[in-house]
């Protein structure tokens, strides 16, 4: 499957009215939420109206609506300081990351972050959600109130979203165990953080992801499905259009690497906490607590972040994917491994 890979992806056209509106709106909110909008916006709130309002189609209630309630839900469940909460002790960092697959290679030529998540071998399983989600949006606020912020500073223009290239190597029906987190991701991400990625590349796409994946992309949001591109096998070719040879994800660098289980350097595998934007990472959180706390040791135990529970574009995406899973599994004979799946269990 060849795709022609492009960051000019059509998008809802936002009016000077309508962000003049958010704007208003903006000013009459509490000075608790105006605080941490700050830490959303990083000096740039016209580009956080612009997404905001991307993300409801223009409509200005409405995102004016979504937004508050994301500063409500980052007061509420300290967002804000979260950076400054370090996963500990740092063997149960290590076996996060090696079950929950995702770094930062490099950049576009454009100077837009590439994260890379390795979707089919990241397991989920040596921590409680609770961890995962923390990690998860940990690694979302250092992107925005660290990297984005470098990156503009680097490139000399207003960087604020980032791509993702999605590595399917590995993916099996097994997979299902791990959509009720996903989607709790998801869901996260489209509701706190909209419109921060510019679109998703698929690569090392296995059998079972190309025969569901011409049912689900007609299903999709238009909006949904001009941002998710399967590339041809490891996706170099395509991938080299847009950046460097030394920003690729190790798992697009040459044919039959295509494996999250990297076996070369841990420099090279941007999955490893010894890759240097895990070291830098982690790092800057613990600093973060030294700063925050430092007479107090750091204590054991997971951040609890309110989950949301509304169908978003992300779960939407997720969700779809896994039911055509299962009338694959169905329909090739595999209905009994699928009835044994328990994909609640990793919740309790």
């Amino acid at each position: 499957m060849r795709a022609v890979v492009s960051l000019s992806l059509a998008m809802c056209v936002i009016s000077e009215e309508a962000i003049n509106q958010f704007e208003a709106l903006m000013e009459q909110v509490d000075e608790a939420l105006i605080t941490t909008f700050k830490n959303i916006h990083q000096g740039c709130p016209r580009d956080t109206y612009v997404r905001f309002l991307t993300a409801r189609e223009g409509n200005v209630s409405k995102a004016h609506a979504m937004l508050v309630d994301s500063l409500t839900w980052r007061v509420q469940n300290e967002i804000d300081d979260i950076l400054a909460k370090p996963i500990v002790p740092t063997e149960l960092y290590r076996a996060i990351r090696d079950s929950q697959l995702i770094g930062m290679p490099g950049y576009t030529r454009e100077g837009l972050p590439v994260f890379a998540f390795g979707a089919g071998l990241s397991t989920f399983d040596k921590a409680s959600v609770h961890y995962y989600v923390q990690s998860h949006i940990q690694i979302n606020e250092y992107r925005d109130r660290v990297i984005l912020p470098a990156a503009t500073k680097k490139y000399g223009k207003h960087i604020s979203k980032s791509l993702k290239v999605l590595d399917m190597t590995g993916l099996k029906l097994s997979a299902l165990n791990q959509i009720k987190l996903l989607t709790i991701i998801s869901s996260i991400d489209d509701l706190n953080y909209p419109e921060k990625v510019v679109a998703y590349y698929i690569v090392n796409a296995p059998y079972i992801f190309s025969a569901c994946w011409k049912f689900v992309k007609p299903l999709l949001q238009e909006r949904t499905r001009k941002k998710v591109q399967v590339l041809s096998g490891y996706g170099q070719d395509d991938l080299l259009k847009i950046m460097d040879y030394s920003s690729l994800p190790h798992f697009c660098r040459r044919e039959g690497s295509g494996s999250s289980r990297y076996s070369g350097s841990s420099n090279e595998n941007c999955y490893s906490l010894d890759h240097p934007l895990h070291q830098q990472h982690y790092d800057y959180i613990k600093q973060q607590a030294l700063l925050r706390r430092p007479v107090r040791p750091v204590k054991q135990g997971s951040v609890h972040v309110d989950f949301p529970d509304a169908v978003t574009e992300g779960t939407e995406f997720v969700q779809t994917l896994a039911s055509e899973f299962q009338k694959f599994g169905k329909q090739n004979g595999l209905a009994q491994s699928l009835d044994d799946l328990n994909i609640d269990d990793h919740l309790a």
